[in-house]
Order: C-alpha cells, then structure tokens, then sequence
C-alpha cells in the first residue's frame, strides 16, 4: 500500500498520493493523486487497485541501466502504416519504457528519412513521437530528480556519449 506523499504511475500520468480517503466509495479506500503535470486534476482510484492502474515509478538505478541501453533497443519493424500506428498504441499501452524508446527511436528516424526524401513528416508520427517522449521523460524526470528539459539533455547527451 502506497501512503501519502509518494509517487506513482497511475495509467500513463506521474501522480503524487496527497491523501488516502477511507470509505471513500462503496465502503472502499481511495487514493487521492494529483498528476504532476496538471495539478488542477484530481483523481480517485482504490486502494485495492484490482485493475493494475498503479506502479511505483522507475527507480533512478534502473533509469540510469535503461538509458545505457538506448543503443541497442530496436525500432519497430513494420512497413505498413497502418500496422504501425497498431504496434504503436500496443507499445503504449504496454506501460514498458523500451517500447516508449522504441517508439521515439522509430518516428525519430522516419522524420529523417521523409524530410531527406523531400516528403512531408505525417501526423501520426508526429503525435506518437511526442506522446512517447512526454511519458518517458515525465517519469524519468521524476525518478532522476531533473526538469523535464534536463531530463531530456541529459539523455540525449549519454546516448550521443555512447554511440561514438
């Protein structure tokens, strides 16, 4: 049981507990989070947690691991459209961090590769990019104890140190 004042991952969001709220619903104790990024939202969910809605946050140790591994997570393998945007909401949804990477590392290079074949970056890939690097770098920013920006610079500077 997680108490107040802790971290956690609810969904997708990086929340504070602020308070535990006892028979708050159908005889049932209630966290009461506040996302970090959005603290005029209030969420209520149980404490028994039955629908796995809860994590801790990644620890600074397995975050500081996973970025020495950056280089070697592959992208997604997939060339219809269509069945990406597929693995990329599966990838999401997963809740995993390398899939999150994955998904950075595969709408970062096919940027690359429209914009050098003069064509236009779609939308898709645009927004699973960005969605991916706010989940990401949101928790690892919590866990490193950084900004969000400082998370990000400090992770593309280890990357950019390890593929030399």
């Amino acid at each position: 049981m997680y108490k107040a004042g802790d971290i956690v991952v609810h969904k997708h969001d990086i929340c504070k507990i602020i308070d535990i709220k006892k028979k708050f619903r159908l005889d049932e104790d209630y966290y009461t989070l506040i996302p970090v990024d959005d603290s005029t939202l209030i969420i209520h969910t149980p404490v028994s947690d039955k629908r796995g809605l809860i994590r801790n946050i990644i620890t600074k140790e397995a975050a500081e691991a996973l970025i020495q591994k950056i280089p070697e997570i592959e992208t997604i393998k997939v060339d219809d459209d269509r069945l990406l945007e597929n693995e990329y909401i599966k990838a999401i949804n997963s809740g995993k961090h390398e899939n999150l990477i994955k998904i950075i590392k595969t709408t970062y290079l096919r940027k690359v590769e429209k914009i050098n074949n003069g064509k236009k970056v779609g939308e898709k890939d645009k927004n699973y990019f960005r969605l991916a690097e706010k989940l990401f770098y949101t928790e690892f920013s919590a866990a490193l104890g950084m900004s969000y920006q400082e998370t990000k610079k400090y992770v593309e500077n280890k990357v950019a140190e390890l593929v030399k």
